[in-house]
């Protein structure tokens, strides 16, 4: 009994170790943002609690409902125009998709919680009308 119980505090003793390194960090979980279809896109525009970014250089025609246009590369320089909270959703989207996700991953490096990309960008929601 004495052996099992020596054996216990010993193993006990040996995790604590392991967990008391100053060079192991966990890592934190990393947010990031969620694609979605154009069908989904469609069908949140009907009721509409959203902010939605084009962010496709050059500028080019708007999904009706677009909230504003900042370039893709110039998201930090125009942080005055996003919404103020960062839980706030917003859906980027460009032509394709290429640059929406450059804007999308900026966005999360800036803290914004609540951020979604339009997979295929505007042609793939301009092929569903």
């Amino acid at each position: 009994m004495k052996k099992i119980i020596g054996v216990l505090v010993l193993l006990l003793f040996a995790i604590g170790c392991i967990n008391s390194d100053p060079k192991i960090q966990i890592k934190e979980e990393k947010i990031s943002f969620t694609n979605i279809s154009a069908q989904e896109l469609k069908q949140k525009l009907e009721d509409k609690d959203f902010f939605l970014l084009d962010v496709h250089i050059p500028e080019q025609e708007h999904i009706q409902g677009t909230d504003e246009f900042i370039a893709f590369d110039k998201i930090e320089e125009n942080i005055n125009k996003l919404p103020k909270n960062k839980e706030t959703p917003i859906i980027l989207y460009c032509r394709s998709g290429n640059m929406s996700i450059t804007a999308s991953e900026k966005l999360i490096e800036l803290g914004y919680k609540n951020v979604m990309n339009l997979e295929g960008g505007i042609k793939a929601f301009n092929s569903l009308n």
